[in-house]
Order: C-alpha cells, then structure tokens, then sequence
C-alpha cells in the first residue's frame, strides 16, 4: 500500500489510458487491470498494445483513442521527447482536467516542458517517476516517487497501489520537479553500483581470478549487497537478455544526471566513466541487453 490513507474513492475503478508498453509500461498496466481499472493501452508498435487484450486491457490505435473518456493518462515512455510527441497526439481527445501521471524519468529540463504542456492542454499533472525494474514492475512491487497537489493524491494513489508496494510524496507541486530530483539521485547509485559490479567481475577475469572468489570474501560483510549479487548473476550466467532494465535506457538516464548536475556545478566524475562504459557496451550491439553489459565495456576500445 502507499504511505497515504487508503483514499475513498480508491475502490472505484478508473477507466485508465497508458501510453507506452515497454517493459515497464506493459507491467503496470496488467497490474492496472488485475486491481480492477479499466485500461485502455497504446504503443507506437501496436503489436505491442495488442498483446495486452489477453490481459483484460483495449488496445487502440492512436493515442487520441486511448486517452478518450479517461480518468487518467498514464506515460511510461523513453524519454522526455517522446513523451511530449505522444501527448500532443493525444490531445484531440483530452479533456480539461484529466489526471496526467508521468512516470518516466525525463530530466529536469524536460519535466519543465512537460509541466508547460499539462498546463497548457489543461490537465492536472502528478510527477511520478517509479523506481524498480522488470520483475518489480510485473510483481507490482515498484516504489513510486511522486508530487502532486492534495486533492489528486486520492485518485493518483488508486493506481500507485496497483502498480507498487510504496508511494513516496515529495511534493504537493507536481510542476516543480521534486519526485524527478530524487529520482536522478536514486539513479545515480544504481549506475555506480552496476559499474562497479561490471569492472570488478571484467578485472578478476583479467587477472585470472575466479569472480565468485571475490564474491566469497565480501558475503555477508558491509561490503555485500543484494544489488552486486543480482548483477553480479546476470553477467556471470549469461542471463543479459531480455533485460530487466536496458543499457541504452540506462545510458539515457545517465545523461540526464549529468546534465542535472552540471545545472548545480557539480562534477560527478564516476558518472560519467558509467556512462561511457554503458554508451560503448551500447555502441557494440548490447544496447537491448540488460545495463550489467557495461561489463562488455571492459574490452571494448
């Protein structure tokens, strides 16, 4: 459940439209549907859509269509740019005062053009960038970083219950980019983390030491983590695809950090050595893969 009330209205089902069908997209909205919402679900690749009907969901061709006559907007797409582009497309068939719930990570400077356009097509906006990855978001287990004002939360909550285990607000503005601030600082310990995971596994090798040695040693001390293992597992037993979070999304995300950062004059050298290392696995055919072939970096020129 959320770390809100459980909201009056949450037991009512909602007719929700969610735009994109990527691993995370496609998860949330069975999850959506299993909690009893009616869903309506676009992909550019309508396949893609199409392959949620034996889910319960409606497919539908245009944006426009699957937004029509719904509470809720849901946008789980790549980026902030496809994200404006497929609103846009779906503003024929918006009404004022639909709920908008943005959930992926676009950036700083992106998220102000989406608040713009919100503002602009007059709907009511709620920031909500998740944290999880493929098995979370199919369990309905993903964190759910969000600001929205008091009077959405109710109905925002109705679907952050569906989709995760925790709600997390920051904020009553979703405008001002709070839920998409923290997400950038989570972000930014997972991509160490994988880097880290992928060059101390490619060094072992290198100087013919058997990985699961160095994995022996660190059990169980400060130095273990869960996040090491599951990466860890997914290099050494070759288990890179289908991914679970891709390492050309995790390069995006990388960049949008960084521009972040540069914006409050820091310099995060670590960052940008993960995101070189994610850009050349990508460069080098591992791009669909999952983000732990940065590991592929290390022998890459």
């Amino acid at each position: 459940m959320s770390e809100t009330a459980a909201p009056e209205g949450a037991s009512r089902p909602l007719t929700v439209a969610v735009l994109g069908m990527g691993i995370m997209g496609a998860a949330m909205a069975r999850n959506l549907v299993r909690a009893g919402h009616h869903v309506r679900v676009w992909n550019r690749t309508h396949a893609a859509a199409a392959a949620l009907a034996a889910d319960g969901a409606t497919p539908t061709v245009t944006p426009a269509e699957a937004v029509a006559e719904a509470d809720v907007m849901l946008t789980m797409l790549h980026d902030g740019p496809v994200t404006l582009d497929v609103v846009r497309q779906a503003a024929p068939g918006l009404r004022p005062g639909t709920v908008w719930v943005q959930c992926a990570t676009v950036g700083l400077d992106l998220h102000a053009q989406v608040a713009a356009l919100a503002a602009e097509l007059e709907l009511t906006l709620v920031d909500a960038p998740v944290l999880g990855t493929r098995e979370p978001a199919e369990a309905g287990q993903l964190t759910v970083l969000a600001a929205a004002s008091e009077e959405t939360r109710e109905t925002a909550a109705a679907l952050f219950d569906a989709v995760g285990s925790r709600t997390v607000w920051t904020g009553d503005d979703a405008s001002a980019g709070s839920a998409q601030r923290l997400k950038l600082v989570a972000n930014t310990w997972v991509l160490a983390v994988n880097n880290a995971t992928g060059e101390v596994i490619s060094l072992a090798e290198g100087l013919g030491v058997e990985p699961r040695q160095f994995l022996e040693i660190v059990a169980g001390g400060g130095l273990d983590m869960g996040y090491l293992r599951a990466k860890a597992s997914l290099i050494l037993e070759e288990r890179l695809s289908p991914a679970s979070f891709a390492a050309a999304t995790a390069a995006k995300d990388a960049g949008l950090i960084l521009d972040a950062a540069r914006g409050a004059g820091l310099h995060l050298d670590g960052l940008e050595g993960a995101r070189a290392r994610l850009e050349r696995a990508t460069g080098s055919g591992h791009g669909s893969e999952d983000m732990a072939a940065a590991y592929f970096a290390s022998f890459e020129r």
